[in-house]
């Protein structure tokens, strides 16, 4: 895809240009610099959730997901986190 690793710059009167990124990270995706994440539980379905599943994998975000199920842990932004480390 190539504006994938591209990104656009966008002149608005007033204001200084913006550089705006276009990139959406999905399962199959290689981090190249990040080992850890810290973060929420999201919404099923959100791009945050492919962003975590592309990190650790689908069935590992599938099995956290069921743990955190199963002993009502608190989901969305005011709920509670998780740390995902990458596998090597």
């Amino acid at each position: 895809c190539g504006m994938a690793n591209k990104g656009m710059l966008i002149a608005f009167p007033d204001f200084l240009p913006t550089v705006v990124i276009i990139l959406f990270i999905y399962p199959g995706f290689k981090f190249k610099i990040v080992d850890a994440i810290i973060t929420n539980f999201h919404l099923p379905g959100s791009s945050l959730i492919m962003l975590v599943s592309a990190f650790i994998g689908r069935n590992n975000i599938k099995q956290a997901y069921q743990h955190a199920i199963d002993r009502d842990y608190r989901f969305y932004s005011y709920g509670d986190a998780m740390f995902l480390e990458k596998s090597v």
